[in-house]
């Protein structure tokens, strides 16, 4: 029996007085029942925290050891011990409770196996008086109830085995079907992707082939472009040193450059817009004379020559009119 508690809490309150004579009367009590179950084990001390220890008494030889409290016990150490027996004899009677119906139950079994043995006895059926081959077949039954998880030997129990095992097959059947399925779909699909996979490989191959005959052909043409490209930076160094010594022999200096050239252009522009309406005044005053004797004169001259166009026409137009056949 266990007399072992789950450590109780030694500083947990007693529910009375720790040094009162009916808690130390009941834990004597508890320890004399432990020195009896003893028997004639060997004594000692056990140890109560916080106080002395269990004094171990008895006659020499065989004698039945003593379990007592010191003479002067703590209240914590008898507090401690109160609790301990209180666990101990809870457990005790909980396994006297499991023991006892154990016990009943093992009586029923062996009731029933006498029960049982008597009835195959008289039936004839006992293990001695079976045949070898009877005994044999009974213990393939026996083997096939306990492969089925059958409890008894009649002829329901092993149709509704056979059946629950049918549907198992069934289903294992159905599932093996399914996963057959599903490996031949797998086994479709990977050669399918072991084909393009192939596919995929030569297409790479020729691509490969494609790009080194590109690469060659670019590499001859970036080849005779960068000639062409050399011999036009040549060209135009030799140029460029042509145009700055042209432009050193004419007086150019870095003052000269570009926008100072282009504000230059808008001037000049603006100034022949300014200018261009006196270039026509004046353009149109270059055919008058300087002073007025020389213009009296040029006028007198003007009227000479329109008189002389006058009868020069009139003279045409007279002889026109006296030529015969018109």
């Amino acid at each position: 029996m266990d007399h072992a508690a789950d450590h109780p809490d030694p500083a947990a309150p007693p529910s009375g007085p720790a040094s009162s004579s009916a808690a130390v009367a009941e834990v004597n009590a508890w320890l004399a029942s432990l020195a009896a179950e003893a028997g004639g084990a060997g004594g000692g001390g056990v140890g109560a925290p916080g106080g002395r220890g269990i004094v171990v008494g008895g006659g020499g030889g065989g004698a039945t050891p003593e379990l007592s409290l010191g003479p002067e016990p703590t209240p914590r150490g008898v507090a401690y011990l109160r609790a301990l027996a209180a666990a101990s004899q809870a457990r005790s009677r909980a396994a006297g409770i499991a023991a006892a119906g154990l016990r009943a139950q093992a009586a029923e079994y062996r009731a029933e196996a006498a029960r049982l043995r008597e009835a195959l006895e008289r039936a004839g059926l006992a293990r001695d008086a079976l045949s070898p081959p009877a005994a044999v077949s009974a213990r393939a039954v026996a083997a096939v109830a306990n492969l089925l998880a059958i409890r008894d030997t009649e002829m329901s129990s092993f149709v509704v085995a056979s059946a629950d095992l049918s549907l198992r097959r069934a289903e294992v059947e159905e599932k093996r079907d399914k996963v057959h399925k599903e490996s031949k779909a797998l086994l479709d699909y990977t050669r399918k992707a072991i084909t393009k996979l192939t596919e995929l490989k030569k297409m790479l191959e020729k691509f490969k082939n494609d790009v080194e005959k590109q690469q060659a052909e670019q590499m001859t043409d970036w080849q005779t472009k960068l000639v062409m490209m050399d011999s036009k930076e040549r060209q135009y160094i030799l140029q460029v040193s042509n145009y700055k010594a042209m432009l050193n022999r004419v007086g150019y200096t870095p003052e000269i450059n570009h926008g100072v050239l282009m504000e230059m252009a808008e001037h000049k522009k603006d100034l022949e817009r300014k200018t261009k309406p006196i270039a026509d005044t004046l353009r149109s005053y270059q055919d008058l004379p300087p002073d007025k004797a020389l213009a009296a004169l040029a006028i007198e001259d003007k009227k000479r020559q329109y008189a002389a166009a006058e009868k020069y026409l009139e003279d045409v137009l007279q002889s026109a009119l006296t030529t015969p056949g018109l």
